[in-house]
Protein backbone atom coordinates (compact mmCIF):
# COMPACT_ATOMS: atom_id res chain seq x y z
CA UNK A 1 0.00 0.00 0.00
CA UNK A 2 1.30 3.44 -0.95
CA UNK A 3 0.73 6.47 1.26
CA UNK A 4 -0.26 9.35 -1.01
CA UNK A 5 -0.59 13.02 -0.13
CA UNK A 6 -2.01 15.68 -2.43
CA UNK A 7 -1.26 19.38 -2.07
CA UNK A 8 -4.24 21.22 -3.45
CA UNK A 9 -6.38 18.33 -2.23
CA UNK A 10 -9.60 20.35 -2.37
CA UNK A 11 -9.01 21.85 -5.81
CA UNK A 12 -10.47 20.68 -9.11
CA UNK A 13 -7.87 18.03 -9.98
CA UNK A 14 -6.99 17.33 -6.35
CA UNK A 15 -10.52 16.48 -5.26
CA UNK A 16 -11.06 14.12 -8.21
CA UNK A 17 -7.74 12.39 -7.53
CA UNK A 18 -8.42 12.17 -3.79
CA UNK A 19 -11.90 10.68 -4.34
CA UNK A 20 -10.69 8.21 -6.97
CA UNK A 21 -7.85 6.96 -4.75
CA UNK A 22 -10.51 6.41 -2.09
CA UNK A 23 -12.19 3.85 -4.35
CA UNK A 24 -9.12 1.60 -3.92
CA UNK A 25 -8.39 1.53 -0.16
CA UNK A 26 -6.46 -1.73 -0.50
CA UNK A 27 -3.88 0.01 -2.74
CA UNK A 28 -3.67 3.55 -1.41
CA UNK A 29 -3.76 5.29 1.95
CA UNK A 30 -4.62 8.98 1.57
CA UNK A 31 -2.65 11.37 3.78
CA UNK A 32 -4.79 14.45 4.28
CA UNK A 33 -3.37 17.84 3.39
CA UNK A 34 -4.65 21.28 4.42
CA UNK A 35 -3.50 24.47 2.73
CA UNK A 36 -2.43 26.04 6.03
CA UNK A 37 0.36 23.44 6.20
CA UNK A 38 2.39 25.74 3.95
CA UNK A 39 2.27 28.37 6.70
CA UNK A 40 3.23 25.99 9.52
CA UNK A 41 6.56 24.20 8.84
CA UNK A 42 6.01 21.65 11.61
CA UNK A 43 2.71 20.50 10.05
CA UNK A 44 4.18 20.45 6.57
CA UNK A 45 7.06 18.32 7.88
CA UNK A 46 4.65 15.92 9.58
CA UNK A 47 2.72 15.58 6.32
CA UNK A 48 5.88 15.00 4.25
CA UNK A 49 7.21 12.43 6.70
CA UNK A 50 4.10 10.24 6.24
CA UNK A 51 4.05 10.23 2.43
CA UNK A 52 5.52 7.73 -0.02
CA UNK A 53 4.15 9.86 -2.85
CA UNK A 54 3.29 13.57 -2.92
CA UNK A 55 1.26 14.92 -5.83
CA UNK A 56 1.95 18.66 -5.87
CA UNK A 57 -1.11 20.34 -7.38
CA UNK A 58 -1.37 23.44 -5.18
CA UNK A 59 -0.92 26.52 -7.34
CA UNK A 60 -2.39 29.88 -8.23
CA UNK A 61 -3.84 30.08 -11.74
CA UNK A 62 -5.33 33.56 -11.86
CA UNK A 63 -4.67 36.91 -10.20
CA UNK A 64 -4.84 40.51 -11.42
CA UNK A 65 -1.08 40.79 -10.89
CA UNK A 66 0.89 38.10 -12.82
CA UNK A 67 3.90 38.63 -10.56
CA UNK A 68 1.82 37.39 -7.63
CA UNK A 69 1.06 34.20 -9.57
CA UNK A 70 4.75 33.62 -10.30
CA UNK A 71 5.95 34.37 -6.77
CA UNK A 72 3.23 32.27 -5.13
CA UNK A 73 3.78 29.17 -7.25
CA UNK A 74 7.57 29.22 -6.92
CA UNK A 75 7.25 29.86 -3.16
CA UNK A 76 5.01 26.78 -2.71
CA UNK A 77 7.54 24.58 -4.53
CA UNK A 78 10.44 25.92 -2.46
CA UNK A 79 8.56 25.40 0.82
CA UNK A 80 7.78 21.81 -0.12
CA UNK A 81 11.36 21.01 -1.20
CA UNK A 82 12.73 22.60 1.98
CA UNK A 83 10.45 20.35 4.02
CA UNK A 84 11.56 17.31 1.99
CA UNK A 85 15.18 18.24 2.76
CA UNK A 86 14.50 18.75 6.48
CA UNK A 87 12.86 15.33 6.74
CA UNK A 88 15.41 13.56 4.55
CA UNK A 89 12.50 12.33 2.44
CA UNK A 90 12.98 10.28 -0.71
CA UNK A 91 9.31 10.43 -1.61
CA UNK A 92 8.14 10.28 -5.21
CA UNK A 93 7.09 13.83 -6.14
CA UNK A 94 4.58 14.16 -8.96
CA UNK A 95 4.25 17.76 -10.15
CA UNK A 96 1.49 19.22 -12.28
CA UNK A 97 3.05 21.53 -14.78
CA UNK A 98 1.30 22.96 -17.80
CA UNK A 99 1.42 23.13 -21.57
CA UNK A 100 1.89 26.87 -20.98
CA UNK A 101 5.49 26.28 -19.83
CA UNK A 102 6.89 27.57 -23.10
CA UNK A 103 4.47 30.46 -23.46
CA UNK A 104 5.40 34.02 -22.63
CA UNK A 105 3.41 34.36 -19.41
CA UNK A 106 4.38 34.28 -15.76
CA UNK A 107 2.06 31.39 -14.92
CA UNK A 108 3.85 29.16 -17.45
CA UNK A 109 7.25 30.42 -16.28
CA UNK A 110 6.34 29.67 -12.65
CA UNK A 111 5.49 26.10 -13.61
CA UNK A 112 8.73 25.63 -15.53
CA UNK A 113 10.85 27.02 -12.68
CA UNK A 114 8.99 24.88 -10.15
CA UNK A 115 9.64 21.76 -12.19
CA UNK A 116 13.36 22.59 -12.44
CA UNK A 117 13.57 23.08 -8.64
CA UNK A 118 12.09 19.61 -8.11
CA UNK A 119 14.51 18.10 -10.66
CA UNK A 120 17.48 19.49 -8.71
CA UNK A 121 16.03 18.25 -5.41
CA UNK A 122 15.61 14.73 -6.80
CA UNK A 123 19.18 14.68 -8.18
CA UNK A 124 20.67 15.70 -4.84
CA UNK A 125 18.40 13.71 -2.51
CA UNK A 126 17.98 10.53 -4.51
CA UNK A 127 14.23 11.01 -4.52
CA UNK A 128 11.99 10.35 -7.49
CA UNK A 129 10.34 13.04 -9.58
CA UNK A 130 7.72 13.10 -12.33
CA UNK A 131 7.10 16.43 -14.05
CA UNK A 132 3.74 16.17 -15.81
CA UNK A 133 3.01 18.56 -18.67
CA UNK A 134 -0.78 18.64 -18.66
CA UNK A 135 -3.06 19.76 -21.50
CA UNK A 136 -6.33 21.64 -20.91
CA UNK A 137 -8.46 19.76 -18.38
CA UNK A 138 -12.27 19.72 -18.13
CA UNK A 139 -14.80 17.81 -16.07
CA UNK A 140 -17.44 17.97 -13.34
CA UNK A 141 -17.11 20.57 -10.58
CA UNK A 142 -14.52 22.77 -12.28
CA UNK A 143 -14.82 26.44 -11.34
CA UNK A 144 -16.33 28.69 -14.00
CA UNK A 145 -14.12 31.60 -15.08
CA UNK A 146 -11.16 29.77 -13.56
CA UNK A 147 -10.50 26.13 -14.46
CA UNK A 148 -11.63 25.92 -18.09
CA UNK A 149 -13.76 27.53 -20.76
CA UNK A 150 -16.01 24.45 -20.63
CA UNK A 151 -16.79 25.07 -16.95
CA UNK A 152 -17.64 28.68 -17.80
CA UNK A 153 -19.89 27.70 -20.71
CA UNK A 154 -21.72 25.04 -18.65
CA UNK A 155 -22.34 27.41 -15.76
CA UNK A 156 -23.65 30.18 -17.98
CA UNK A 157 -25.96 27.91 -19.99
CA UNK A 158 -27.55 26.48 -16.83
CA UNK A 159 -27.87 29.84 -15.04
CA UNK A 160 -29.60 32.00 -17.59
CA UNK A 161 -26.48 33.60 -19.07
CA UNK A 162 -25.08 33.66 -22.60
CA UNK A 163 -21.57 32.28 -23.19
CA UNK A 164 -19.19 34.39 -25.26
CA UNK A 165 -16.26 32.99 -27.25
CA UNK A 166 -13.19 35.15 -26.67
CA UNK A 167 -10.99 33.29 -29.12
CA UNK A 168 -12.08 30.42 -31.34
CA UNK A 169 -9.67 27.70 -32.32
CA UNK A 170 -8.66 24.08 -31.74
CA UNK A 171 -8.00 23.14 -28.10
CA UNK A 172 -6.26 19.98 -26.90
CA UNK A 173 -8.29 18.54 -24.05
CA UNK A 174 -8.22 15.76 -21.47
CA UNK A 175 -11.14 14.72 -19.27
CA UNK A 176 -10.50 14.87 -15.54
CA UNK A 177 -11.04 11.12 -15.03
CA UNK A 178 -8.53 10.39 -17.81
CA UNK A 179 -5.98 12.70 -16.19
CA UNK A 180 -6.52 11.07 -12.81
CA UNK A 181 -5.84 7.63 -14.31
CA UNK A 182 -2.60 8.99 -15.80
CA UNK A 183 -1.54 10.27 -12.37
CA UNK A 184 -2.42 6.96 -10.72
CA UNK A 185 -0.35 5.16 -13.36
CA UNK A 186 2.64 7.31 -12.40
CA UNK A 187 2.01 6.64 -8.70
CA UNK A 188 2.05 2.90 -9.36
CA UNK A 189 5.11 2.79 -11.63
CA UNK A 190 7.14 5.18 -9.46
CA UNK A 191 9.49 6.12 -12.29
CA UNK A 192 11.49 9.33 -12.54
CA UNK A 193 10.46 11.35 -15.58
CA UNK A 194 11.69 14.92 -15.48
CA UNK A 195 9.38 15.78 -18.36
CA UNK A 196 6.29 13.67 -19.00
CA UNK A 197 3.89 15.11 -21.53
CA UNK A 198 0.46 13.68 -20.79
CA UNK A 199 -1.26 13.08 -24.13
CA UNK A 200 -4.49 14.90 -24.84
CA UNK A 201 -7.47 12.68 -25.60
CA UNK A 202 -9.37 14.97 -27.97
CA UNK A 203 -8.98 18.10 -30.04
CA UNK A 204 -12.03 20.32 -30.28
CA UNK A 205 -12.85 23.72 -31.69
CA UNK A 206 -14.21 26.05 -29.00
CA UNK A 207 -17.23 26.95 -31.12
CA UNK A 208 -18.03 23.26 -31.72
CA UNK A 209 -17.93 22.53 -27.98
CA UNK A 210 -20.32 25.42 -27.37
CA UNK A 211 -22.65 24.12 -30.06
CA UNK A 212 -22.79 20.71 -28.35
CA UNK A 213 -23.47 22.31 -24.97
CA UNK A 214 -26.22 24.50 -26.41
CA UNK A 215 -27.81 21.33 -27.81
CA UNK A 216 -27.59 19.69 -24.36
CA UNK A 217 -29.29 22.72 -22.87
CA UNK A 218 -32.17 22.59 -25.34
CA UNK A 219 -32.71 18.83 -25.30
CA UNK A 220 -31.79 17.86 -21.75
CA UNK A 221 -31.82 20.89 -19.44
CA UNK A 222 -35.07 22.24 -20.87
CA UNK A 223 -36.85 19.05 -22.01
CA UNK A 224 -35.26 16.10 -20.18
CA UNK A 225 -34.20 14.26 -23.35
CA UNK A 226 -30.91 12.34 -23.30
CA UNK A 227 -29.05 13.53 -26.42
CA UNK A 228 -27.16 11.48 -28.96
CA UNK A 229 -23.65 10.89 -27.56
CA UNK A 230 -21.51 9.66 -30.42
CA UNK A 231 -18.12 9.53 -28.72
CA UNK A 232 -16.44 9.17 -25.36
CA UNK A 233 -15.78 12.92 -25.47
CA UNK A 234 -19.52 13.55 -25.90
CA UNK A 235 -20.32 11.40 -22.85
CA UNK A 236 -17.67 13.16 -20.77
CA UNK A 237 -18.87 16.58 -21.92
CA UNK A 238 -22.50 15.68 -21.16
CA UNK A 239 -21.65 14.42 -17.67
CA UNK A 240 -19.70 17.64 -17.09
CA UNK A 241 -22.68 19.72 -18.22
CA UNK A 242 -25.07 17.85 -15.89
CA UNK A 243 -23.05 18.82 -12.83
CA UNK A 244 -23.71 22.54 -13.22
CA UNK A 245 -27.46 22.37 -12.57
CA UNK A 246 -28.88 24.03 -9.50
CA UNK A 247 -30.34 20.66 -8.53
CA UNK A 248 -32.29 22.03 -5.58
CA UNK A 249 -34.42 24.07 -7.95
CA UNK A 250 -34.27 21.84 -11.03
CA UNK A 251 -35.60 18.61 -9.50
CA UNK A 252 -37.98 16.90 -9.30
CA UNK A 253 -39.11 17.41 -12.89
CA UNK A 254 -42.81 16.62 -13.38
CA UNK A 255 -43.85 14.55 -16.36
CA UNK A 256 -46.51 15.65 -18.83
CA UNK A 257 -49.58 13.45 -18.39
CA UNK A 258 -52.00 12.78 -21.22
CA UNK A 259 -55.33 11.65 -19.79
CA UNK A 260 -58.54 10.36 -21.31
CA UNK A 261 -61.37 8.08 -20.09
CA UNK A 262 -59.05 5.07 -20.31
CA UNK A 263 -56.51 6.53 -17.87
CA UNK A 264 -53.19 8.35 -18.31
CA UNK A 265 -50.13 8.11 -20.55
CA UNK A 266 -46.71 9.45 -19.53
CA UNK A 267 -43.49 9.49 -21.58
CA UNK A 268 -40.76 8.59 -19.06
CA UNK A 269 -37.66 9.26 -21.13
CA UNK A 270 -36.75 10.21 -24.69
CA UNK A 271 -33.39 8.87 -25.80
CA UNK A 272 -30.71 9.61 -28.32
CA UNK A 273 -28.82 6.63 -26.84
CA UNK A 274 -29.73 3.17 -25.57
CA UNK A 275 -29.23 1.74 -22.12
CA UNK A 276 -31.13 -0.34 -19.63
CA UNK A 277 -34.64 0.33 -18.34
CA UNK A 278 -35.83 -1.40 -15.16
CA UNK A 279 -38.94 -1.45 -12.99
CA UNK A 280 -39.19 -1.99 -9.26
CA UNK A 281 -41.70 -2.13 -6.47
CA UNK A 282 -40.64 -1.12 -2.97
CA UNK A 283 -42.60 -1.83 0.19
CA UNK A 284 -43.22 0.94 2.74
CA UNK A 285 -40.20 1.97 4.81
CA UNK A 286 -37.59 0.33 2.55
CA UNK A 287 -34.65 2.23 1.01
CA UNK A 288 -32.89 1.33 -2.22
CA UNK A 289 -29.60 2.62 -3.59
CA UNK A 290 -27.04 4.31 -1.32
CA UNK A 291 -24.42 4.21 -4.05
CA UNK A 292 -22.82 6.50 -6.62
CA UNK A 293 -21.47 6.32 -10.15
CA UNK A 294 -18.49 8.03 -11.75
CA UNK A 295 -19.59 7.86 -15.40
CA UNK A 296 -23.16 6.51 -15.66
CA UNK A 297 -26.27 8.56 -16.44
CA UNK A 298 -29.27 7.45 -14.37
CA UNK A 299 -32.92 8.48 -13.98
CA UNK A 300 -35.35 7.57 -11.19
CA UNK A 301 -38.99 8.01 -12.26
CA UNK A 302 -41.73 7.58 -9.63
CA UNK A 303 -45.06 6.54 -11.16
CA UNK A 304 -47.00 5.28 -8.12
CA UNK A 305 -46.67 5.82 -4.40
CA UNK A 306 -44.64 8.32 -2.38
CA UNK A 307 -40.85 8.46 -2.40
CA UNK A 308 -38.00 10.39 -0.85
CA UNK A 309 -35.02 10.62 -3.21
CA UNK A 310 -31.83 11.86 -1.55
CA UNK A 311 -28.58 13.00 -3.19
CA UNK A 312 -25.25 13.99 -1.64
CA UNK A 313 -22.00 14.86 -3.42
CA UNK A 314 -19.60 12.41 -1.83
CA UNK A 315 -17.10 14.90 -0.41
CA UNK A 316 -19.75 17.19 1.10
CA UNK A 317 -22.26 16.95 3.94
CA UNK A 318 -25.19 18.66 2.19
CA UNK A 319 -28.09 16.26 1.48
CA UNK A 320 -30.69 17.21 -1.13
CA UNK A 321 -34.18 15.86 -0.40
CA UNK A 322 -36.75 15.43 -3.17
CA UNK A 323 -40.27 14.20 -2.38
CA UNK A 324 -42.06 12.59 -5.31
CA UNK A 325 -45.65 11.38 -5.54
CA UNK A 326 -47.07 9.08 -8.21
CA UNK A 327 -50.18 11.25 -8.26
CA UNK A 328 -47.96 13.73 -10.12
CA UNK A 329 -45.35 11.49 -11.80
CA UNK A 330 -41.86 13.03 -11.79
CA UNK A 331 -38.19 12.15 -12.13
CA UNK A 332 -34.79 12.98 -10.69
CA UNK A 333 -31.52 12.34 -12.58
CA UNK A 334 -28.36 11.37 -10.71
CA UNK A 335 -25.22 13.47 -11.33
CA UNK A 336 -21.92 11.60 -11.30
CA UNK A 337 -20.13 11.44 -7.92
CA UNK A 338 -23.44 11.96 -6.05
CA UNK A 339 -24.43 9.09 -3.79
CA UNK A 340 -28.18 8.60 -3.99
CA UNK A 341 -31.06 6.63 -2.54
CA UNK A 342 -34.81 6.23 -2.86
CA UNK A 343 -37.11 5.39 0.06
CA UNK A 344 -40.77 4.48 0.15
CA UNK A 345 -42.25 7.05 2.56
CA UNK A 346 -45.89 6.22 1.77
CA UNK A 347 -48.32 3.56 2.94
CA UNK A 348 -48.62 1.65 -0.33
CA UNK A 349 -46.12 -0.04 -2.62
CA UNK A 350 -43.83 2.36 -4.47
CA UNK A 351 -43.51 1.85 -8.24
CA UNK A 352 -40.32 3.19 -9.78
CA UNK A 353 -38.86 3.05 -13.29
CA UNK A 354 -35.05 3.17 -13.42
CA UNK A 355 -33.13 4.00 -16.61
CA UNK A 356 -29.36 3.91 -16.93
CA UNK A 357 -27.29 4.52 -20.05
CA UNK A 358 -25.34 1.24 -20.00
CA UNK A 359 -26.42 -2.29 -19.04
CA UNK A 360 -25.10 -3.56 -15.74
CA UNK A 361 -21.73 -5.30 -16.05
CA UNK A 362 -20.52 -6.97 -12.83
CA UNK A 363 -16.92 -6.81 -14.13
CA UNK A 364 -17.12 -3.01 -14.52
CA UNK A 365 -20.16 -1.96 -12.50
CA UNK A 366 -19.16 1.68 -11.81
CA UNK A 367 -21.28 1.35 -8.65
CA UNK A 368 -19.76 2.30 -5.29
CA UNK A 369 -21.78 1.86 -2.13
CA UNK A 370 -21.92 4.80 0.27
CA UNK A 371 -24.73 5.89 2.53
CA UNK A 372 -26.31 9.21 1.67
Amino acid sequence: MKKVGITGQNGFVGSHLYNTLGLNPEEFERIDFHKEFFDIPQKLDAFVEQCDVIVHLAAMNRHPDPDVIFDTNVKLVKELTESLERMGSKAHIIFSSSSQEEKDNLYGKSKKEGREIFVKWAEVSGGKFTGMIIPNVFGPFGKPNYNSFIATFCHKLTHGETPVIDSDGDVKLIYIAELVQEIIKQIKTGETKNVYEIPHTSVNKVSEVLKKLENYKKLYFENGEIPVLESKFDLNLFNTFRCYFDIKNHYPVKFTQHTDPRGAFVEVIRLGIGGQCSFSTTVPGITRGNHFHTRKIERFAVIKGKALIQLRKIDTDEVHDFYLDGAEPAYVDMPVWYTHSIKNVGEEELYTIFWINEPFNPEDADTYFLNV
